[in-house]
């Protein structure tokens, strides 16, 4: 039997209600958005301070200028928006971003994108009512809610960095798991940590937990998945992990394991800072490490830090939990191969 109403309405254009929709799906794409945007554009600002080539400069600022684009275009993508939907995102992106940072973005570009595909074709004139609707809803929404929600998200933020400050040790272990395991997650760590203005030791640790899953998933499968499975993990995601965690959740604890400790580590021994755009990436692309360069700035301690929170350590303490497992029979060969 033909389904009508709502329920139907909604099928029709593929608007799901549900929160994995929005704060898997959506905030996952939110972070290639971030990456094609304000994140390369970090690291190319990076670049140009250490080497004086004007030009990285300049790439820079279009980059980094693009973002609230990316971040209403990504968004929209995700929540399979038409066309004409999906363009019109970029100036709701802009308004969301100017208004309200990363966070209006995101909350103005899923309002928008939803209207703008309940309207899509519904008229003979969609030329001029979606983008029309999808563009009024995401500015108005960015006018109105993007800065409460995003003064809300930047006062949490600055609850936990001032925690941090004040319990380096607890707040270390809590944050560097935290984030880690949000990392490993079909969520975005990245967006978590720009949405919360995440630096200083807080971002620091935060580096910490997304390295250790990272580069810990990377040692720890080595024997199942090579050179191919190390590099995609640890220069790439640990999220391709998560349908063999689904299997057996018990392969998580080594990494996890090895966050709780670098975090502190990270904190109180080598007072290991990031800033917001590195600090929930761990070893992707090297950009938690050049962002713990950028916020140390060459500090005493920087690279020793770099070489040990990010690398080393996650690499020894995780293959250490991971033998003390596969004895007791907690991780079984197999359990970590990926089909790359």
């Amino acid at each position: 039997m033909k389904q009508t109403g709502i329920k139907a309405f909604l099928e029709r254009k593929q608007i799901v209600l549900k929160p994995r929709t929005y704060f898997i799906d959506a905030m996952g794409a939110m972070a290639f958005g971030l990456f094609a945007s304000l994140l390369i554009g970090t690291i190319f600002a990076t670049l140009g301070e250490k080497t004086g080539i004007q030009i990285f400069h300049v790439i820079s600022e279009y980059a980094k200028g693009a973002t609230g684009a990316a971040l209403g275009v990504s968004i929209a993508y995700a929540l399979k928006s038409p066309q004409l939907v999906l363009f019109s995102a970029a100036t709701v992106g802009i308004a969301g971003n100017a208004l309200g940072g990363p966070v209006g973005a995101f909350v103005s570009a899923i309002v928008a994108a939803e209207l703008g595909k309940a309207v899509s074709k519904e008229t003979r004139i969609d030329i001029l009512v979606t983008p029309g609707v999808t563009i009024i809803s995401g500015v108005l929404v960015a006018q109105f809610a993007g800065p409460g929600v995003s003064a809300f998200m930047t006062a949490f933020g600055n609850l936990v960095k001032t925690a941090t400050e004040m319990q380096p040790f607890f707040m270390g272990i809590l944050v560097s798991a935290l984030i880690g395991i949000a990392l490993t997650l079909p969520i975005s760590s990245a967006a978590i940590c720009i949405m919360l203005s995440l630096d200083g030791l807080a971002g620091g640790a935060a580096t910490a937990g997304c390295c250790a899953q990272m580069i810990g998933f990377a040692v720890l499968s080595f024997r199942e998945n090579g050179i191919g499975g190390l590099l995609a993990q640890g220069l790439g995601t640990s999220m391709l992990q998560m349908g063999n965690i689904v299997k057996n959740p018990r392969i998580w604890i080594p990494p996890t394991l090895a966050s709780m400790v670098t975090g502190p580590i990270a904190t109180m021994v080598f007072r290991m800072k990031n800033i917001p755009s590195g600090s929930g990436m761990g070893t992707c692309g090297l950009v938690g490490p050049i962002g713990v360069y950028t916020a140390m700035e060459g500090g005493a301690g920087m690279w020793t830090a770099i070489l040990f929170v990010c690398f080393l350590l996650p690499a020894v303490l995780t293959w250490i939990f991971g033998e003390i497992l596969r004895r007791t029979g907690w991780i079984k060969e197999g359990d970590l191969k990926l089909e790359l």
